[in-house]
């Protein structure tokens, strides 16, 4: 063991410091996480309209600053101030912990030949911490140094001095509570700390692991010194397990006496040891868990510490890079949702205001023309309310039974003043139901004008009003609610206090007052008759349907102009609102989405390289503009495999590269695309130059260049179209557009079945920027313009559909002879396609012809492309099979 000391210190100090670099980088990661959030936050600040930040993405339309989950802050906090390495050894006896120390460090640093029993040793906490000097102080823990005299500073020591190590009972309560600090210019100490427990009864083990737990990484060591745990140690150690209850500890059988000295290795016994089922039954040495606690009962297999600790560190760093990717790509795919959100709000709401505006214009011409065409229709239907009503009203009326007024039994006359109260009731018997008849009537031949106009506008305005700014949602709201009540509500307010009611009263009121008596009559049941008959008789319906009209007209009109004036004010504010979304809309894709992909794409590959290793390079297999593909036999238990290597020159394509890697890996698993095992980053390409991202995807066979080479048959080239067809639309299907479908990006397997590969252009419709992308002979004419949709793809396929049917890769003539990508580009959009070939069959050249229309919009869908290409595979490959066995028939 004392040969193998210095071997044991370099293999655990090689594992810290490996321990250290990837925790450097996954805390750069989070420094650089919690800039992006301070950015984001500062752009919402300042006042950008337009959908919700990611944190509440269900409240549209709202400004607001950026919001993020408390706890996710508080986990990115936490992780940069935290996670440096620190050893904690804890044990029976103070021998056991300091024997263990000095194996460590590879010097006899703390005294081991106290033969004072555990019971009276009253040894204080110890920290070894890195220093140029070697020095040794108190202090309280994670405060300050207190001023001391030590004995270590009086001379030259190997040991350090008991006193200094001691707790004395008439100590100051702070020197009592204080650590001995060392520091050393030791080699390990450079990687971690190593923290040794005080004397039992003076601290418990959970405290002092409280103590550091949120400050370090610990790596826990149990020393024992005897054959079994007292009831103190299980005690203590139960402590540990109901604080901790995942923490996996390194329990370790020391020497029980005092020295350097090893014990001779003895066989290793056919059942477990007692202290193995104790430690079984407090619930450690569990198997299940990621990193289990281990139990190594022969003092010269300490160098198994080694495994333990780059077990336990690796599980932290892994589930830290886990839980922060799940961070970014949380945020990210919200983002994106978000971009999605923004476009179509740009799209949709100028057709919104253009609908509405057209629709309330349709509206209030329909109104007006009725106006004037039912002024005829209510004048019959007043006269035919008054008719079917004339025999019900008079009986009303001569049954009525006066309020407030004594008619005599013996018919006797009344006084005038009586007189007047009986016609007044009787004229408000009259016009209340004559009101209601021709109002019902009036609100029925309007019904339809409700179905057909109000239902939809009334959505559309509201869709509009939610999406305005909240300091103006609620006025503009009110207002249009007000004119849509004017506008085509008006029937339903035909109401006794209506003006069209007033109009009403008024005609009958001067009906009665030109009723004249030449005497007081007596109020009989003739007389209540002849007062209403003479009432109803004198009512002018051509006049009443006049004025209804008229009113009609005139509110309709002035609720037409109040509702244009307020469509304008609303198409204002959305003016505003929408350049400001759009403001935000490029941010997004421009810097939000593609700064916080790299993030991600940095957390997922030290994941993966913390899982899987850094994949090992074979021959090359190919070579593109931005990258190298090598073959690479085995990683992450996926075999074969092919490594994409690219180095992104600039931060555009990095973030190029981040996003495609965000989209691959968020796709679900598809027969009909590549798949995509993970990544690494390798900050040490071509002998630490450059840094380059290593894409480890599935391999196959070869690509459809090759295949065309190879002279495929026209069943199986026809599959590979179909196979070609379906992986686009299940990208389409995930909102994506690839943007650059060709020969080499359709890989084949072994069985010539197609798989598209390279998502290198792939982004969702939202995310796109307009940028010109693709290779030239494959790229839609709206490309150039940089506004395009996913038909880009359809016209993309017509293109490879032409390789395909033609069996070969010669270039199209009316592509080779352009003498440069300008040339090529500028008859494209002229309309140069393809030539057909007389190989062609005539539906195959239609269906190619129709997927690079000039017109995206006259496109195919690929749902109709599919089941075309399957007809004609199954119409040819019939003809072929007629044909050959023709063939066999004539030749025999």
């Amino acid at each position: 063991m004392e040969g193998g000391g210095g071997a044991f210190s370099r293999d655990l100090n090689r594992i810290f410091s490996r321990y250290n670099k990837y925790l450097g980088r996954l805390q750069h990661n989070v420094r650089e996480t919690r800039s992006f959030l301070r950015d984001v936050r500062l752009t919402y600040s300042q006042g950008a309209a337009g959908p919700e930040p990611p944190a509440s993405p269900g409240r549209a339309g709202q400004q607001g600053c950026m919001s993020f989950p408390c706890h996710e802050e508080e986990y990115l906090r936490l992780t940069v101030n935290c996670c440096c390495p620190c050893i904690i050894i804890l044990g029976q006896s103070c021998n056991a912990r300091c024997h263990v120390l000095n194996m460590l460090l590879g010097s006899r640093l703390l005294p081991t030949n106290k033969h004072t029993s555990e019971e009276n040793c009253s040894r204080r906490r110890i920290h070894f911490k890195h220093g140029k000097q070697t020095q040794v102080s108190l202090a309280l823990p994670q405060q300050y140094e207190l001023v001391h005299l030590m004995a270590a500073s009086q001379g030259h020591w190997d040991t350090i001095p008991e006193e200094d190590l001691e707790i004395h009972e008439n100590e100051d309560p702070a020197h009592r509570l204080a650590e001995l600090e060392v520091t050393l210019p030791h080699l390990l100490l450079q990687e971690l700390d190593i923290v040794v427990a005080p004397c039992q009864g003076f601290q418990k083990a959970e405290d002092i692991l409280d103590n550091y737990f949120h400050h370090v990484q610990p790596v826990v060591m149990f020393a024992v010194s005897k054959d079994k745990l007292s009831e103190l140690d299980e005690n203590e150690l139960r402590g540990i397990q109901e604080k901790f209850s995942s923490l996996p500890v390194f329990f370790l059988k020391v020497p029980s006496f005092g020295g350097s000295e090893l014990i001779t290795p003895r066989e290793p016994e056919s059942e477990h040891s007692l202290l193995h089922y104790q430690l079984q039954d407090l619930g450690y040495l569990d198997n299940s868990s990621g990193a289990p606690s281990l139990l190594v009962e022969q003092f010269e297999q300490l160098r198994r510490l080694c495994q333990f600790s780059r077990q336990v560190l690796q599980q932290r760093l892994v589930s830290e890079s886990m839980a922060l990717n799940r961070i970014h790509c949380r945020w990210l795919d919200v983002f994106i949702n978000q971009a999605f959100d923004m476009q179509r709000d740009l799209q949709i709401t100028p057709k919104r205001l253009e609908y509405t505006h057209s629709k309330e214009n349709e509206l209030f011409e329909s109104l007006m023309g009725i106006a004037d065409r039912k002024q005829e229709e209510m004048k019959e239907m007043i006269v035919e309310t008054l008719n079917s009503m004339t025999e019900e009203l008079l009986e009303d009326a001569a049954n009525i039974q006066f309020k407030d007024i004594i008619i005599p039994e013996n018919g006797e006359p009344i006084s005038t003043r009586d007189i007047k109260c009986c016609i007044r009731q009787i004229q408000d018997l009259i016009i209340s139901r004559l009101n209601q008849a021709v109002a019902n009537k009036l609100i029925s031949s309007m019904d339809y004008l409700r179905e057909s106009f109000v239902g939809t506008l009334e959505r559309c305005l509201e869709s509009l009003e939610k999406s305005q700014l909240e300091s103006s949602a609620h006025m503009t709201s009110n207002h249009l609610k007000q004119i849509l009540n004017a506008a085509y509500h008006v029937e339903v307010t035909f109401h006794s206090g209506s003006t069209v009611s007033r109009m009403v009263w008024e005609q009958i009121k001067q009906i009665f007052q030109r009723i004249t008596w030449v005497s007081p009559p007596a109020i009989s049941r003739e007389w209540k008759r002849r007062v209403a008959q003479d009432a109803i008789e004198s009512l002018s319906a051509s006049k009443l349907a006049k004025t209804i009209c008229s009113q009609f007209c005139k509110r309709l009109n002035s609720s037409h102009e109040a509702f244009a004036a307020s469509l304008r004010q609303l198409e204002v504010g959305h003016s505003w609102r929408l350049e400001k979304t759009e403001d935000l809309w490029l941010k997004v894709r421009k810097d939000h989405a593609p700064r916080l992909a790299r993030l991600s794409l940095e957390s997922r590959s030290l994941q993966d390289v913390l899982l899987h290793g850094k994949p090992k390079l074979g021959r090359e297999l190919g070579r593109g503009q931005y990258g190298v593909v090598y073959l690479c036999d085995e990683w992450g238990g996926h075999y074969p495999c092919a490594l994409k290597s690219v180095v992104p020159p600039d931060e555009k394509h990095w973030n190029d590269l981040a996003l495609e890697f965000h989209y691959m890996r968020s796709l679900p698993k598809h027969e009909r695309l590549v798949d995509l095992h993970g990544s690494v980053i390798d900050y040490s390409y071509g002998g630490g130059s450059s840094i380059a991202v290593l894409l480890i995807m599935e391999r196959l066979h070869r690509d459809l260049y090759t295949g065309l080479k190879a002279e495929l048959m026209l069943e199986v080239r026809l599959q590979i179209a179909l196979d070609v067809v379906e992986g686009i639309r299940f990208l389409h299907s995930q909102g994506l557009v690839h943007r650059d479908i060709k020969l080499k990006n359709v890989l084949l397997d072994e069985n010539s079945r197609a798989k598209i590969t390279d998502l290198g252009f792939c982004k969702p419709e939202a995310m796109m920027s307009g940028s010109i992308v693709g290779t030239p002979i494959h790229m839609a004419p709206e490309l150039f313009t940089g506004k395009y949709d996913n038909s880009v793809d359809v016209y993309a396929f017509g293109i490879l559909f032409w390789y395909i049917c033609s069996g070969s890769v010669k270039l199209p003539e009316a592509f080779e002879r352009c003498s440069s990508k300008d040339h090529l580009w500028n008859n494209v959009k002229k309309g140069v396609r393809p030539e057909k070939l007389d190989a062609f069959d005539e539906e195959c050249w239609e269906l190619m012809k129709a997927c690079w229309n000039g017109d995206p919009s006259q496109r195919p869908l690929l749902g109709i492309v599919q089941p075309m290409l399957q007809g004609i595979k199954e119409r040819l490959c019939k003809a072929n099979a007629t044909h050959l066995n023709k063939g066999l028939d004539d030749s025999t």
